[in-house]
């Protein structure tokens, strides 16, 4: 469990094959800023919004193993490059954002992101599965980053949303590195998603 309050950009420096072309991979990751004393073996990091499992720590950082479905599932996780790391959520924590599982629900695609004032917009088009999970003032999770929901679009092709994203958001997460047409990690919030199955669910 998580919160989307991304507590230091890492880096993958070194990728790993598992195996033959169906195998996954083996992630060696740079972990920044983030505090590792209290992490072992077994515990629970989120990479770029998907809980993965430290297999091993070195003193700047830690491995994960990463399916192949994993890495079909998400992006972020099969190349070089910074990420967004946050510790899994601990009993007493503060919740910043909200509550997060760390389990991709879909890939969307960044239609627009461009400054607005001190801010920037970002637009990004969800699949049609996401649709009824997103609304106005609706939580969020893009790569990891616990966010809310400013504006709501049903398009022939699933939903666009837009998120305003403050100056310190930019400047603490990958979210600065953002591309248009790039495809990004969405998760839906949990609490949308229980609403959606006990209104959705019919006694035989």
């Amino acid at each position: 469990m998580f919160t989307g309050i991304v507590a230091a950009v890492g880096r993958i420096e070194k990728i790993e094959s598992l195996g033959d072309a169906d195998a996954g991979v083996h992630l060696q990751i740079h972990a920044g800023g983030l505090d590792l004393s209290d992490v072992g073996l077994g515990d629970s990091i989120a990479i770029q919004g998907a809980c993965m499992t430290v297999v091993s720590k070195n003193p700047e950082g830690f491995a994960v193993d990463v399916s192949r479905e994993s890495l079909r599932l998400t992006m972020g996780l099969d190349a070089a490059g910074d990420v967004n790391l946050e510790k899994s959520l601990r009993v007493g924590d503060q919740i910043g954002g909200h509550i997060v599982s760390g389990h991709v629900d879909g890939l969307g695609q960044v239609m627009k992101f461009e400054p607005v004032g001190e801010s920037w917009e970002l637009v990004i088009q969800a699949p049609a599965s996401l649709a009824p999970f997103l609304a106005y003032k609706g939580s969020i999770t893009v790569n990891g980053v616990s966010l809310t929901v400013n504006r709501v679009d049903d398009v022939a092709a699933g939903t666009q949303f837009s998120i305003n994203l403050i100056p310190h958001t930019i400047s603490v997460t990958t979210l600065k590195d953002l591309k248009v047409g790039q495809r990004v990690n969405l998760e839906i919030d949990t609490i949308a998603r229980y609403v959606q199955r006990m209104m959705s669910y019919q006694t035989k």
